[in-house]
């Protein structure tokens, strides 16, 4: 297993130096073709920036991934050389989904049917999909009809949940990067090389992104890169869930799957969940921009947006922990206390008084921006 371990360095080490190099050139040519996404009522940035990181995200990926896939694979991973065009094929398709939405906009039903498409890829062709809950709910195998719908409707509220935390400097990239080293470091202790490479590549790129991304932001990843990462992170989820470790790391005890995968991607879950919920009360759509998010109270009882993104950080890699300690109980009382965990926690904010016209910055100014000058990219609503 050890010369394996050379094809997990190498893909973090490759994606992290071709980000880091590749972004600044990217950033001119943004600001030369004016692709920016500007002020407005729901944004806090108070100048235009960049707004597709994504594709340096995306391209690094692909790059690293392909460069460094291991020549021998053994075991379950064996199948995913066969199905390696499907995931790729679906990444592109997001791909292309996110960046026309970065640059002219694009309906969110359109968005929400191609996530649907991709879901479906991935279910029937791929065949990655949850058919074993590993008695999460007295639940061990289940009906092909089950496995169909819980699939789906994991990849569909994954890559969305990737998307709309993405409203932080940082936020996204830096849950992102918890998550693949999180999963990254799993695949490698169960022996599945082949997803530890793709997990470390993503995380090598999201942390030199960081480098530019981080508050103050350079340049934001847009839709291009969150959805990218939403669905690479919900096909390691699906995967780590449905794996069965290799004969040679069978002594290692690995946390328990589901709960895990739900620990490892805890923020995004539980703050669309939240939002969603929220919004079906209020009667709105869903897909319905307002300013309800966990970060965006962060700011209303004075955090920064370091403070706001560090305290996010934080609280997504507590649960992670909680949830390895809690290893040798029952699979569903791990998930009472970690659930429990997380409600606890994430409602500490909301009842804490607010401090009125606090921009997240530093300074108590009117959160309303002006109205900015018409230019040629759209941006997010």
């Amino acid at each position: 297993m050890a010369p394996q371990i050379f094809s997990v360095l190498l893909s973090f080490i490759t994606s992290f130096i071709l980000v880091l190099l590749f972004t600044p050139s990217l950033i001119k040519v943004a600001e030369m073709k004016n692709l920016l996404d500007m002020p407005s009522e729901r944004k806090i940035q108070v100048s235009g920036i960049p707004a597709i990181g994504g594709i340096i995200i995306f391209g690094s990926i692909l790059l690293s991934y392909t460069m460094w896939f291991p020549n021998e694979i053994v075991g379950s991973s064996k199948y995913l050389i066969s199905n390696f065009k499907y995931i790729l094929g679906c990444i592109l398709i997001l791909f292309f989904i996110g960046i026309k939405d970065d640059i002219i906009g694009t309906a969110p039903v359109k968005k929400l049917i191609g996530h649907i498409v991709v879901a479906m890829v991935m279910v029937f062709m791929a065949n990655i999909r949850l058919t074993n809950l590993h008695g999460l709910f007295g639940l061990y195998e289940v009906p092909e009809w089950a496995t169909i719908f819980i699939s789906l409707f994991a990849y569909i509220v994954i890559i969305n949940a990737f998307n709309l935390i993405d409203g932080l400097d940082g936020l996204a990239a830096g849950i992102g990067l918890i998550c693949c080293m999180a999963f990254g470091t799993w695949f490698y202790l169960a022996g599945d090389i082949p997803f530890a490479t793709i997990a470390f590549g993503l995380g090598g790129s999201l942390l030199a992104f960081l480098i530019y991304n981080f508050y103050p932001a350079q340049i934001f990843m847009g839709d291009s890169g969150s959805l990218t990462i939403g669905l690479i992170c919900a096909t390691l989820a699906i995967r780590m869930i449905e794996h069965n470790p290799l004969p040679y790391a069978s002594d290692i005890q690995l946390p328990d799957n589901p709960v895990f995968a739900l620990a490892v991607l805890v923020y995004p879950l539980y703050d669309t969940l939240r939002i969603f919920v929220y919004r079906g009360i209020k009667g709105v759509s869903p897909f319905n921009a307002d300013k309800k998010h966990i970060h965006h109270r962060l700011f209303k009882i004075g955090l920064s947006q370091r403070q706001a993104v560090l305290t996010l950080y934080a609280f997504n890699i507590f649960i992670i922990s909680a949830s390895i300690l809690m290893n040798s109980f029952n699979v569903n009382f791990n998930l009472l206390i970690s659930g429990g965990l997380t409600l606890l926690v994430a409602q500490i904010p909301f009842f804490i008084p607010h401090r009125k016209n606090f921009n997240g910055n530093g300074n108590h100014v009117e959160l309303r921006m002006p109205e900015p000058e018409k230019v040629k990219y759209s941006g997010k609503v």
